[in-house]
């Protein structure tokens, strides 16, 4: 229904009159409401989180895509305020929801954080305001959690305020794809509150992409990340068979990706890290079971996914065998800890499970990441990472590569005659034998192809 406030909305939309908020100032939402205020708006940015708020205005970033130098700039513009209070929702024109969607102990989604966000709506939500959902969850969610609770109030959707879900699309450490160059997904409750919507996102996102509903928006990220899940777990089952028959599927993997059509590359790995491609799928997973629908795919992509871990644990305790040594008190160092290369995000990453294994093995194991400092280990005690030191390093009886980061010395590490276990392919420039890697059987020394044709 375009009515009265549809089109006041929309012309303060066009004229970058209208007020922006972003609830959730974490990795997806201060780099949207940065991008808010580099598009002309003037935004106000929510989180309980007191610390986050007091180091926005000191114009110190916590988030590695976004810089000190450009957070100091954004809050030097004027247009920019982080706060605590909800209440401020009450002159928000549009609003934009940022919050974490974890999974509960019981692998069941976890929406308080959302439900929290909405009950502040109902109690200080503007008339006339767009509320648009990025959370990642289940298909239904925006219908559930917010539009039936707002029902109860007497709000409609369409009339009283508009409602949308477009899924956030943020790749922390990406240089190529941002806020503004990745094409944004879009679905709206009603006909105007997609066209909202729409005028809104094309104002700070160079394309956007509506389509007829949330539930296709909400179901379609979770087709992007389940995607990545099955096939990342698919290359970790070839990568164990591979390990298994003596074949390298590193160098499986670059043959069939010569193949100019057709093929996908995925890598293998430790595990799958980060907030989405360990969850997302169990979000589709559990809505589907209330439809009596079992996604075989994603139960097993996900043990797999969450096997691996073991398998570098038993692979490293097969390398410490040729060296005539147990996994149990020997020293093991893990060479990076997030869950992907150059930023410090822990989330969910295959490396503090593994961590947990050695010590359960008896192993007495430290780590090392130039980018994250420390973690909380499952008893929440800190665990902080060693000092770069070669001298050091040697003391231990085998490096277990976790996160290939850019700035690792590899050449160095690799010299230092130690063995390891390259879980990345990172040392694929080196053919010590003291390197070993997963997906790729310990009997079978690691050699070049030039040196192949030698044998």
């Amino acid at each position: 229904m375009e009515n009265q406030q549809f089109h006041t909305l929309l012309n303060a939309i066009e004229n970058k009159e209208a007020v922006l908020g972003v609830v959730g100032l974490g990795y997806v939402g201060l780099p949207l409401a940065v991008e808010m205020v580099n598009q002309g708006f003037t935004v106000i940015g929510i989180d309980l989180d007191a610390s986050k708020v007091e180091s926005i205005y000191q114009g110190d970033s916590y988030i590695h895509d976004i810089s000190s130098d450009e957070l100091k700039k954004v809050m030097q513009s004027g247009r920019f305020q982080p706060t605590t209070d909800y209440s401020m929702l009450r002159v928000i024109d549009a609003l934009s929801i940022c919050v974490p969607t974890p999974l509960s102990e019981n692998q069941d989604p976890d929406t308080s954080y959302i439900e929290t966000v909405v009950d502040q709506i109902k109690l200080h939500m503007k008339p006339g305001m767009l509320i648009t959902l990025e959370s990642t969850t289940y298909p239904g969610t925006t219908e559930e959690l917010i539009q039936q609770q707002l029902d109860k109030i007497g709000q409609e959707a369409g009339k009283d305020y508009f409602l949308c879900f477009s899924p956030e699309r943020v790749d922390p450490s990406n240089g190529r794809f941002t806020t503004f160059n990745t094409p944004k997904v879009i679905g709206g409750t009603t006909e105007a509150c997609l066209k909202l919507g729409t005028a809104l996102y094309g104002k700070y996102v160079e394309t956007v992409v509506p389509v007829s509903s949330p539930k296709v928006a909400e179901m379609s990220k979770l087709l992007e990340n389940t995607f990545r899940s099955v096939n990342i777990a698919f290359v970790n089952e070839m990568a164990m068979m591979c390990d298994r028959m003596g074949i390298d599927i590193w160098e499986v993997i670059d043959a069939a990706a010569t193949k100019p059509f057709g093929f996908m590359p995925f890598y293998p790995g430790p595990g799958i890290g980060g907030h989405c491609i360990p969850l997302d799928p169990m979000y589709l997973s559990w809505k589907a079971k209330g439809f009596r629908f079992y996604s075989k795919f994603i139960e097993l992509a996900q043990s797999t996914n969450d096997n691996m871990p073991y398998y570098v644990l038993n692979k490293t305790s097969t390398i410490l065998n040729e060296y005539a040594k147990s996994v149990r008190k020997s020293n093991i160092l893990l060479l990076g800890m997030s869950y992907k290369p150059n930023i410090a995000d822990l989330r969910e990453s295959p490396g503090l499970e593994v961590y947990e294994l050695f010590k359960e093995s008896g192993a007495n194991v430290s780590y090392y990441d130039p980018h994250a400092d420390s973690f909380q280990d499952k008893h929440g005690e800190t665990v902080y990472s060693e000092v770069f030191n070669l001298e050091q390093f040697k003391k231990y009886d085998c490096i277990v590569l976790i996160t290939n980061h850019s700035d690792l010395p590899y050449f160095d590490i690799a010299e230092m005659g130690v063995p390891i276990l390259d879980t990345r392919n990172a040392f694929r420039s080196y053919t010590h034998p003291h390197i070993y890697k997963i997906g790729h059987s310990v009997q079978h020394p690691v050699l070049e192809p030039s040196e192949a044709l030698l044998v």
